[in-house]
């Protein structure tokens, strides 16, 4: 048999392509969330493809790339992976008058919601969520980061875009601090029944948000969420727009889905934007004589949505 050429689908062999055909077969169903579903090749980001495209697509369409080669994050970062090492998709959602636009924001938090269920379910590994935004799994007993979500309107619409390495080895980190389901040892990693099971979860949760209202308490993904949340009861940097900082215990996610961390001089300062650092309880003496902050399970190029 003549062994694929470097340009094959199957150049490499622990990296098959999805099965297009299975996934539709098994997503696109009568009464179904998705409506549509396509796997292209490459594409700089699967959320600028899909945003670009948004007016013309119905709710539930669902773009997958075998890979990026500019994937976008927030702040705008990019990063890029090997070929099939990973999931990289975005998804269509249209909430619709029924969910009132201040709660759209709940949007990537309800993902990293239904991404966490999904993959403790579908491959047998605990992850964690970083707020706002970030997938934990632990690696030789560190946190590392191995996925990531970005949520972006258009319109009436919600482009939110997912990211997870999946077969990423050790000497393919784009960073330390990045990890993947199979250094985290994943019983499963063939990515098409992953990925199923993440759109199954994303449709389970946001048809529960949606028919709430949008109410994060009534549709419990508040609750959810903070459960799931590795950030809360660390003592954390909160990295604000504009380059101020604000340094203190996250206690709690509010109702907005903004974090809430209780500073010194005992105010609770709920945080809506910026990059969040855990600190080390052994680094935090630092902060008050001017010194840099150690942190924990930054990775913040560690996926390709973030």
């Amino acid at each position: 048999m003549t062994p694929p050429s470097a340009g094959s689908r199957w150049s490499d062999l622990d990296r098959p392509p999805l099965n297009v055909t299975a996934l539709r077969r098994g997503l696109l169903r009568p009464g179904s969330l998705w409506t549509s579903l396509e796997v292209v090749p490459r594409t700089g980001s699967t959320n600028t493809d899909l945003v670009a495209a948004a007016a013309d697509k119905a709710e539930g369409t669902v773009l997958v790339a075998e890979e990026q080669s500019s994937g976008r994050g927030r702040l705008d970062r990019t990063w890029s992976a090997p070929a099939r090492s990973g999931l990289f998709f975005s998804v269509l959602l249209r909430p619709g008058d029924g969910v009132p636009a201040e709660r759209w924001g709940w949007l990537p938090l309800l993902a990293g919601v239904a991404t966490a269920t999904a993959l403790s379910r579908a491959a047998g590994v605990d992850t964690a969520l970083k707020w706002p935004n970030d997938l934990l799994v632990t690696v030789g007993g560190e946190e590392r980061k191995a996925g990531g979500i970005l949520a972006e309107r258009t319109g009436d619409a919600v482009v939110v875009g997912i990211g997870l390495n999946v077969t990423l080895r050790a000497d393919e980190l784009p960073v330390p601090t990045a990890g993947s389901l199979a250094l985290a040892g994943a019983q499963v990693l063939d990515r098409d029944p992953l990925l199923r099971a993440v759109l199954r979860s994303l449709e389970e949760w946001y048809g529960v948000w949606r028919d709430a209202g949008g109410d994060p308490a009534g549709s419990r993904l508040q609750e959810a969420y903070a459960a799931g949340c590795a950030t809360l009861g660390r003592h954390v940097r909160a990295e604000l727009p504009g380059g101020s900082a604000l340094v203190g215990e996250a206690v709690a996610v509010d109702g907005d889905g903004r974090l809430v961390l209780a500073t010194a001089d005992g105010v609770q300062r709920p945080v809506g934007a910026g990059d969040i650092v855990h600190v080390r309880p052994a680094e935090r003496s630092a902060e008050g004589s001017g010194e840099g902050v150690g942190q924990e399970s930054d990775g913040s190029s560690a996926s390709s949505e973030e």
